[in-house]
């Protein structure tokens, strides 16, 4: 019967018949073994199942085998958002070949994660972390340079010199990306449903939205943005309150795929056809988006690959003594779809 105890060193000196101090040296690999000895005693402890203790590697200077990802997102966003199901996929696929795991934790606010960080870096439970949506005072990148603990932030720029290196995609420019598009087809009135203002890609978002809608010469210019949690909820409400205006936008340009369906499902519950009455634009590209009618046009980025670039650099991160270079991510695309037309008369 299984007694629950874990395997200790002195189990596998026993087994391997040989002493305590050998075995230290054959699982940290240090000489005074021969090799004979030195690969009984590993088969040993992959018989018995043996794992390093934390604390005892930490003791030893060696690594945790991990790198650590914090979600702070309310939880009824998270099962909806395709971005980090498949973010996650390309950190794996990062980490693919290595022998390094990934500790993933939700966290129920900013203290909670603040206070991760701090029990990982104590416990020597991971070797480094990815940050996402970074802050423009963020306390978060200030406590893991103060911790010294290796971090890649995925964000919307490169980092300054000396910070923590980031995988990043331009928002400012993806933002005229679409605005530009949409004003082709004829858009002057144009609103802006996002995410929450805090979050250092959003404002820049809010910022071009703004910057866009003063460039024009044109004085029925009109481009608005309403802040929301991400939530479908939340998406439907904003929507609900631009579509009932006395002058309404013509398009509706969303943060994220839960955003734009709750868009599209509140015009039709208010008879505004897409895209005859208004245009519908999204940020993200999931499948959700390409399944609903009219598909909507949206920005195509290879989440996946995103993932994946950052976890490599946080690898590179691990065995460096200085802050790497940050790096571009994948390039964006604007797919077009049936949910974005010209303005009709």
């Amino acid at each position: 019967m299984a007694t629950g105890r874990r395997t200790t060193i002195a189990d596998i000196a026993a087994r391997a018949g040989v002493s305590i101090s050998a075995v230290s040296f054959a699982l940290n690999g240090r000489p005074g073994v021969s090799e004979t000895t030195r690969e009984r005693v590993r088969q040993v402890a992959r018989d018995l199942d043996w794992q390093p203790h934390t604390a005892a590697r930490a003791l030893g200077g060696a690594k945790a085998g991990s790198i650590g990802f914090v979600l702070n997102r309310p939880a009824r966003t998270l099962g909806t958002e395709s971005f980090f199901g498949d973010l996650i996929s390309g950190i794996q696929l990062g980490l693919t070949g290595t022998h390094i795991g990934m500790t993933l934790l939700v966290a129920r606010d900013a203290d909670e994660e603040l206070e991760t960080y701090r029990d990982w870096w104590r416990g020597h439970r991971v070797d480094g972390v990815i940050v996402i949506d970074p802050r423009r005072d963020d306390d978060r990148l200030r406590l893991l340079a103060e911790l010294g603990m290796p971090s890649v932030v995925v964000g919307s720029h490169p980092s300054p010199a000396g910070a923590a290196p980031s995988v990043w995609i331009d928002d400012s420019d993806a933002t005229d990306t679409v605005l530009r598009y949409l004003r082709a087809l004829g858009h002057r009135r144009i609103a802006h449903v996002s995410g929450p203002p805090e979050f250092e890609h959003t404002a820049l978002r809010i910022d071009r939205v703004r910057a866009f809608a003063g460039a024009g010469d044109d004085p029925d210019d009109r481009t608005e943005s309403v802040p929301t949690d991400y939530s479908a909820e939340a998406g439907a409400a904003a929507t609900r309150r631009l579509l009932s205006a006395t002058t309404r936008p013509t398009a509706i340009v969303f943060d994220n795929d839960v955003l734009a369906v709750a868009g599209l499902g509140v015009a039709s519950e208010m008879g505004v056809r897409v895209p005859q009455d208004v245009s519908i634009v999204s940020f993200d590209d999931s499948a959700m988006i390409r399944l609903v009618r009219p598909a909507i046009t949206s920005l195509t980025r290879d989440t996946v690959e995103l993932g994946q670039r950052a976890a490599v650099l946080l690898r590179e991160q691990i065995e460096s003594d200085a802050p790497l270079p940050s790096r571009p991510g994948p390039e964006l695309t604007l797919s077009v779809r049936e949910s974005t037309a010209r303005v009709t008369p």
